[in-house]
């Protein structure tokens, strides 16, 4: 009894050491641009494109509070001094250089600021249909860059076999952001959830039917002082 409780502590041990880090990941990542400075004309077209398949993070999400760093505000630029950068070199940069911040939501990473809830809002109102979206898989690579509803609906639509609402060119979808992530192999349940994270909405799923709505939550209000920050 004691030997297969070791034994099973020890694979446990393994497993989790044997686990890669976001930063590590990110790191074997080569920029596919190499810039001096990142800013609202190239940083998230750059990092979405550099983001590749791994067995660690499934999406690079950036989140309404991190794109309106670069388009709303204007203000948002990092300084890339490595010769060869990394993908995360290019993080570390925003994260130290201005208030976007990243935090790992497995399988997700986000790119976010204060404002941003970190955790998708959902409902279930039929768990055999959750059940199915969790099992199929959706697309093997996306990659959203300023995409509206009207543009992600169909796609999710024809993946996921569900009636979506809104429809297309509803007034309801109007104040969804809009979206700009990239993402590997996930399942249809992951791609609703990275959706959400990315528009700023929540979803319910129902019997065939999934629901997306304007999600009201905010963590803190958006810092106004300038930039750079000393």
């Amino acid at each position: 009894m004691h030997k297969l409780l070791y034994l099973f502590v020890l694979s446990l041990s393994l497993n989790l050491s044997a686990a890669e880090s976001w930063q590590s990941a990110m790191s074997r990542m080569p920029l596919q641009v190499k810039v001096a400075e990142l800013n609202r004309t190239n940083c998230v077209d750059i990092l979405l494109r550099s983001f590749q398949s791994n067995d660690t993070v499934k999406a690079l999400i950036f989140m309404p509070g991190a794109t309106d760093e670069f388009y709303m505000f204007r203000r948002a630029k990092a300084v890339v001094t490595n010769a060869s950068p990394s993908l995360l070199d290019a993080i570390n940069a925003l994260t130290n250089q201005t208030y976007i911040r990243a935090t790992f939501l497995p399988p997700y990473l986000l790119l976010h600021t204060d404002e941003d809830p970190l955790n998708p809002l959902s409902q279930i109102k039929n768990k055999p249909t959750a059940d199915k979206l969790r099992q199929r898989p959706f697309v093997p690579y996306v990659l959203y860059n300023d995409r509206d509803w009207d543009f992600l609906r169909p796609v999710i639509a024809k993946k996921t076999g569900a009636f979506m609402v809104p429809k297309s060119h509803s007034v309801d979808s109007f104040h969804f952001y809009r979206h700009s992530f990239a993402a590997w192999n996930l399942t249809c349940w992951e791609a609703l959830e990275a959706i959400s994270l990315a528009g700023k909405t929540k979803f319910t799923v129902s019997w065939k039917m999934i629901t997306f709505e304007g999600d009201e939550r905010l963590r803190a209000t958006p810092h106004l002082d300038s930039y750079p920050r000393n």
